[in-house]
């Protein structure tokens, strides 16, 4: 017999009894050759998963294997049945290129991004203000038609042009804001500036599309006087909508009946127990368009499958704040640059803006430029020096290794109107 995960479309025998013809139509290992190739040199077939303990067994995909594949290799079904495309946000390279089927788009997409809306707080009547990127990102539509559906009242700004954002949200009475953490930072801090606080109605926001730390999520809340929520997704899966914050914020719940979660140990790639962190991987369990086998996102979490206080029973991931593929290898300690957001934000005159820059003479370096905030760069800290020196202390006792903190003046970082860049290394360089 054979495992029906809810699997419609993704390793079930041509001749599962429940899965009929949309099966054989859709199959990745009847119409991705790429799929075929790699389960015929592991000796695998569909046959071969038949309860979730034999998931294990198939390959890993990664995304270098989206690329290898570009534009339309592991699309599973032929081009006339793609509705839309969207693609990465890379700047190098080939992007990552993935198609939808109308079925994706209305009964998977749509649907999880409108349970994800409600479980975060949003319900009809509110004016979701969407300044997630339009067009090939995957942001901006994601949230669009989910928040649509649930009866918000949308407003696709997309992203930039802060001062017209400020002047929309206010004139047209914004009650959520969905962005980038790091934008939401620059909104609040240009709301600030413009003495627009009190003039606002939004009383929530849902970021994602970057990692954040709890300690930034505190910052965004005190700064624009608002529940900030986390939101996951990546475009290899479906874009956002993978995973959400509930009310609680004790882990995002995964809507696990399209997406289904395993951690793998992020080096030997092997299935952790529960409760450990490794890498964050999903099977896509409904998609037609381009359905991921085992997707290794890279992104570092652990997994809950208790109820949750919401009462749901969706599992829950832990916040992601850091990317196996993000650490930094400074004189051979690791380092994730959500390590040190996480040490700057708790000390008092540190702003939201930071700069992680590594360099190498002999050995490598790591430098940090720290924005002050305006309180302490005006009279707050008197001993510019021994706080510098504090702030390098505290620093060290979490990462293990020196860094230099270069203390600059309120506005001196440049700021993002979409994803913010954290950390340039110039060994890259070199």
């Amino acid at each position: 017999m054979c495992l029906v995960l809810h699997p419609r479309w993704i390793l079930v025998p041509r001749t599962a009894p429940l899965l009929e013809c949309e099966t054989r139509r859709t199959g990745i290992y009847d119409n991705v050759q790429f799929y075929h190739q790699k389960f015929d040199e592991m000796g695998l077939t569909p046959d071969d998963l038949r309860e979730l303990g034999d998931l294990p067994k198939f390959p890993l995909t990664k995304k270098t294997d989206l690329r290898d594949n570009y534009p339309f290799g592991l699309f599973a079904v032929p081009l006339n049945e793609i509705i839309r495309i969207h693609a990465s946000s890379g700047t190098t390279g080939k992007p990552i290129v993935v198609g939808y089927t109308r079925h994706d788009i209305e009964d998977v997409w749509t649907e999880v991004m409108a349970r994800s809306c409600v479980s975060s707080g949003m319900h009809q009547g509110d004016v979701v203000q969407n300044a997630y990127g339009y067009g090939l990102f995957t942001g901006g539509l994601g949230f669009h038609y989910g928040a649509e559906r649930i009866g918000c009242t949308v407003v696709p700004i997309s992203a930039g042009n802060t001062e017209r954002q400020l002047m929309i949200m206010e004139d047209f009475g914004t009650t959520v804001l969905v962005c980038t953490p790091s934008y939401s930072v620059y909104l609040g801090e240009k709301m600030e500036q413009m003495g627009l606080r009190g003039n606002m109605k939004i009383r929530m926001g849902v970021f994602g599309a970057e990692p954040w730390s709890e300690n930034m999520r505190q910052k965004i809340e005190e700064k624009l006087g608002i529940e900030a929520m986390d939101v996951y997704g990546l475009i290899e899966i479906t874009g956002p909508g993978v995973s959400i914050d509930c009310l609680e914020k004790n882990g995002l719940h995964i809507w696990s009946d399209h997406f289904y979660p395993e951690i793998v140990d992020k080096e030997t790639k092997e299935p952790v127990a529960e409760g450990e962190q490794g890498d964050l991987v999903f099977t896509t369990m409904t998609k037609e368009g381009i359905p991921m086998c085992r997707y290794d996102t890279k992104d570092l979490a652990t997994l809950n499958y208790e109820k949750c206080a919401c009462g749901r029973w969706h599992p829950r991931h832990s916040k992601i704040v850091a990317r196996s593929d993000d650490m930094l290898k400074i004189r051979g300690v690791i380092v994730f640059p959500s390590e040190i957001e996480s040490v700057l934000l708790k000390i008092p005159g540190v702003g939201e803006y930071y700069e992680i820059i590594v360099d190498r003479d002999i050995l490598d370096n790591l430098r940090v430029r720290i924005e002050l905030t305006p309180e302490a760069f005006s009279d707050e800290v008197k001993d510019l020096e021994n706080f510098k020196n504090r702030i390098e202390k505290e620093l060290f006792t979490i990462l293990q290794v020196q860094c230099d903190v270069e203390l600059v003046p309120p506005g001196t970082i440049v700021r993002s109107e979409g994803k913010a860049k954290r950390v340039i290394d110039l060994r890259k360089e070199i």
